[in-house]
Protein backbone atom coordinates (compact mmCIF):
# COMPACT_ATOMS: atom_id res chain seq x y z
CA UNK A 1 0.00 0.00 0.00
CA UNK A 2 1.42 3.31 -1.16
CA UNK A 3 2.05 5.48 1.82
CA UNK A 4 -0.42 7.94 1.98
CA UNK A 5 1.39 12.35 2.35
CA UNK A 6 1.38 14.05 5.10
CA UNK A 7 2.26 17.16 3.47
CA UNK A 8 5.36 17.68 4.90
CA UNK A 9 8.74 17.17 3.64
CA UNK A 10 11.36 14.62 5.12
CA UNK A 11 12.40 15.19 8.78
CA UNK A 12 9.18 17.16 9.34
CA UNK A 13 10.28 20.27 7.58
CA UNK A 14 7.44 22.26 6.68
CA UNK A 15 6.66 22.31 2.89
CA UNK A 16 6.90 25.15 0.65
CA UNK A 17 3.59 26.08 0.38
CA UNK A 18 3.62 25.75 4.59
CA UNK A 19 6.45 27.72 4.72
CA UNK A 20 4.74 30.50 2.68
CA UNK A 21 1.77 30.55 4.72
CA UNK A 22 3.71 31.05 7.80
CA UNK A 23 5.39 33.83 6.43
CA UNK A 24 2.44 35.47 5.58
CA UNK A 25 1.17 35.05 9.06
CA UNK A 26 3.72 36.52 10.65
CA UNK A 27 3.71 39.52 8.65
CA UNK A 28 0.35 40.04 9.19
CA UNK A 29 0.55 39.51 12.74
CA UNK A 30 3.53 41.85 12.97
CA UNK A 31 1.45 44.39 10.90
CA UNK A 32 -1.14 44.76 13.01
CA UNK A 33 1.21 45.01 16.14
CA UNK A 34 3.35 48.00 14.78
CA UNK A 35 0.21 49.65 13.61
CA UNK A 36 -1.07 49.01 17.17
CA UNK A 37 1.61 49.74 19.08
CA UNK A 38 4.23 51.78 16.97
CA UNK A 39 7.94 50.74 16.37
CA UNK A 40 8.94 51.68 19.92
CA UNK A 41 5.89 49.54 21.67
CA UNK A 42 6.53 47.05 19.47
CA UNK A 43 8.43 43.68 21.03
CA UNK A 44 9.64 40.76 18.89
CA UNK A 45 7.64 38.64 22.03
CA UNK A 46 4.21 40.00 21.38
CA UNK A 47 4.74 39.85 17.33
CA UNK A 48 5.97 36.18 18.39
CA UNK A 49 2.51 35.75 20.46
CA UNK A 50 -0.15 37.16 17.75
CA UNK A 51 1.07 34.67 15.05
CA UNK A 52 1.34 32.06 16.95
CA UNK A 53 4.68 30.81 16.99
CA UNK A 54 7.56 30.54 19.16
CA UNK A 55 10.18 33.34 19.46
CA UNK A 56 12.85 30.61 18.01
CA UNK A 57 10.67 30.61 14.46
CA UNK A 58 10.68 34.18 14.67
CA UNK A 59 13.96 35.15 15.14
CA UNK A 60 14.89 32.74 12.79
CA UNK A 61 13.33 34.39 9.97
CA UNK A 62 13.71 38.17 11.01
CA UNK A 63 17.50 38.83 13.52
CA UNK A 64 15.73 41.80 14.78
CA UNK A 65 12.91 44.25 15.41
CA UNK A 66 14.20 46.53 12.77
CA UNK A 67 14.76 43.91 10.02
CA UNK A 68 11.21 42.81 10.85
CA UNK A 69 9.74 46.40 10.96
CA UNK A 70 11.69 46.94 7.42
CA UNK A 71 10.38 44.09 5.87
CA UNK A 72 6.69 44.22 7.29
CA UNK A 73 6.57 48.02 6.15
CA UNK A 74 7.76 47.37 2.57
CA UNK A 75 5.65 44.32 1.98
CA UNK A 76 2.42 46.08 3.17
CA UNK A 77 2.83 49.07 0.97
CA UNK A 78 3.71 47.07 -1.75
CA UNK A 79 0.71 45.23 -1.64
CA UNK A 80 -1.94 45.74 -4.07
CA UNK A 81 -5.19 46.25 -2.02
CA UNK A 82 -6.54 48.45 -4.32
CA UNK A 83 -4.83 47.34 -7.89
CA UNK A 84 -4.81 49.32 -10.61
CA UNK A 85 -6.56 48.34 -13.50
CA UNK A 86 -4.33 46.98 -16.47
CA UNK A 87 -3.62 49.45 -19.41
CA UNK A 88 -5.16 47.24 -21.62
CA UNK A 89 -8.42 46.78 -19.62
CA UNK A 90 -8.81 50.42 -18.88
CA UNK A 91 -11.98 52.21 -21.13
CA UNK A 92 -10.77 53.45 -24.71
CA UNK A 93 -12.38 56.52 -23.78
CA UNK A 94 -9.71 58.56 -22.21
CA UNK A 95 -11.25 60.11 -19.53
CA UNK A 96 -13.22 57.22 -18.49
CA UNK A 97 -10.00 55.74 -18.33
CA UNK A 98 -8.10 58.67 -16.02
CA UNK A 99 -11.20 58.25 -14.22
CA UNK A 100 -11.05 54.57 -13.76
CA UNK A 101 -7.43 55.03 -12.22
CA UNK A 102 -7.90 58.17 -9.84
CA UNK A 103 -10.63 56.39 -8.15
CA UNK A 104 -8.30 53.33 -7.66
CA UNK A 105 -5.69 55.88 -6.51
CA UNK A 106 -7.86 58.12 -4.38
CA UNK A 107 -8.59 54.53 -2.91
CA UNK A 108 -5.28 53.37 -1.57
CA UNK A 109 -4.74 57.51 -0.79
CA UNK A 110 -6.82 57.06 2.04
CA UNK A 111 -6.69 53.43 2.81
CA UNK A 112 -6.82 53.43 7.09
CA UNK A 113 -4.44 50.92 7.45
CA UNK A 114 -2.17 52.19 4.95
CA UNK A 115 -2.66 56.03 6.59
CA UNK A 116 -1.66 54.81 9.69
CA UNK A 117 1.40 53.03 8.38
CA UNK A 118 2.78 55.44 6.22
CA UNK A 119 2.53 57.69 9.22
CA UNK A 120 4.68 55.29 11.22
CA UNK A 121 7.08 55.33 7.98
CA UNK A 122 7.62 59.11 8.10
CA UNK A 123 8.05 59.22 11.75
CA UNK A 124 10.61 56.59 11.50
CA UNK A 125 12.28 57.22 8.21
CA UNK A 126 15.08 59.21 9.81
CA UNK A 127 16.06 55.76 11.80
CA UNK A 128 15.12 54.17 8.76
CA UNK A 129 16.42 56.06 5.48
CA UNK A 130 15.62 52.88 3.81
CA UNK A 131 11.96 54.39 3.58
CA UNK A 132 13.44 57.49 1.64
CA UNK A 133 14.39 55.74 -0.94
CA UNK A 134 12.46 52.51 -1.23
CA UNK A 135 8.65 54.99 -0.98
CA UNK A 136 8.72 56.04 -5.25
CA UNK A 137 9.26 52.54 -6.28
CA UNK A 138 6.80 51.48 -3.45
CA UNK A 139 3.82 53.60 -3.62
CA UNK A 140 4.05 56.09 -6.58
CA UNK A 141 5.75 54.51 -9.45
CA UNK A 142 3.46 51.92 -10.65
CA UNK A 143 0.74 54.43 -11.07
CA UNK A 144 2.79 56.85 -13.01
CA UNK A 145 3.89 54.17 -14.88
CA UNK A 146 0.18 53.15 -15.46
CA UNK A 147 -0.97 56.75 -16.13
CA UNK A 148 2.26 56.86 -19.05
CA UNK A 149 1.50 53.76 -20.51
CA UNK A 150 -2.41 55.33 -21.12
CA UNK A 151 -1.45 58.35 -22.37
CA UNK A 152 0.77 56.82 -24.73
CA UNK A 153 -1.59 54.77 -26.32
CA UNK A 154 -3.76 57.80 -26.94
CA UNK A 155 -0.64 59.73 -28.45
CA UNK A 156 0.27 57.23 -30.70
CA UNK A 157 -3.86 57.59 -31.48
CA UNK A 158 -3.17 61.02 -32.50
CA UNK A 159 -5.85 62.16 -29.52
CA UNK A 160 -3.43 63.65 -27.10
CA UNK A 161 -0.53 65.79 -27.46
CA UNK A 162 2.04 65.18 -24.48
CA UNK A 163 6.13 66.59 -24.03
CA UNK A 164 6.59 64.47 -21.06
CA UNK A 165 4.41 61.83 -20.40
CA UNK A 166 5.70 61.17 -16.83
CA UNK A 167 5.37 64.33 -15.55
CA UNK A 168 2.37 64.77 -16.72
CA UNK A 169 1.58 61.63 -14.66
CA UNK A 170 2.90 62.97 -11.42
CA UNK A 171 1.11 66.49 -11.88
CA UNK A 172 -1.97 63.87 -12.19
CA UNK A 173 -1.99 62.07 -9.22
CA UNK A 174 -0.57 65.15 -7.31
CA UNK A 175 -3.91 66.33 -8.53
CA UNK A 176 -6.22 63.67 -7.61
CA UNK A 177 -4.22 62.30 -4.30
CA UNK A 178 -1.91 64.71 -2.81
CA UNK A 179 -5.56 66.84 -0.51
CA UNK A 180 -7.14 63.88 0.35
CA UNK A 181 -4.21 61.98 1.53
CA UNK A 182 -2.93 64.88 3.47
CA UNK A 183 -6.60 64.98 4.98
CA UNK A 184 -6.67 61.40 5.86
CA UNK A 185 -2.78 61.76 7.53
CA UNK A 186 -5.15 64.47 10.09
CA UNK A 187 -7.92 62.05 10.39
CA UNK A 188 -10.01 64.02 8.19
CA UNK A 189 -11.89 62.28 5.31
CA UNK A 190 -14.21 63.96 3.06
CA UNK A 191 -17.55 62.38 1.74
CA UNK A 192 -17.67 59.80 -0.93
CA UNK A 193 -19.77 62.25 -3.07
CA UNK A 194 -17.89 65.21 -2.59
CA UNK A 195 -14.14 63.03 -3.69
CA UNK A 196 -16.25 62.08 -6.48
CA UNK A 197 -17.03 65.36 -7.77
CA UNK A 198 -12.95 66.31 -6.84
CA UNK A 199 -12.05 63.42 -9.09
CA UNK A 200 -14.25 64.75 -12.00
CA UNK A 201 -12.65 67.78 -11.68
CA UNK A 202 -9.18 66.73 -11.78
CA UNK A 203 -9.90 64.77 -14.68
CA UNK A 204 -11.26 67.14 -16.56
CA UNK A 205 -8.89 70.23 -15.95
CA UNK A 206 -6.24 67.33 -16.68
CA UNK A 207 -7.62 66.21 -20.19
CA UNK A 208 -8.00 69.97 -20.88
CA UNK A 209 -4.03 69.96 -20.48
CA UNK A 210 -3.71 66.97 -22.47
CA UNK A 211 -5.76 66.44 -25.27
CA UNK A 212 -4.62 67.33 -28.75
CA UNK A 213 -5.73 70.67 -30.23
CA UNK A 214 -7.29 70.43 -33.95
CA UNK A 215 -4.18 71.76 -35.85
CA UNK A 216 -2.26 68.98 -33.22
CA UNK A 217 -4.46 66.22 -34.36
CA UNK A 218 -3.23 63.43 -36.77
Amino acid sequence: MAAKSTGRTRAGRPTQAEAAKLGERIRRAALDVFLDRGFDGTTMEAVAQAAEVSKRTLYGKYPDKRALFLAVVQWAMARQQHEEPAVDSTPDDLGEALLAIARSTLARAVDPDLVRLSRIAMTEAVRFPEFARGAQSLTWSPRIQTIMDVLRRHAEQGTVAVDDPEIAAEQFLAMVAAVPARLAAFGVTRPPEVEERHLRHAVSLFLHGVLARPDERR
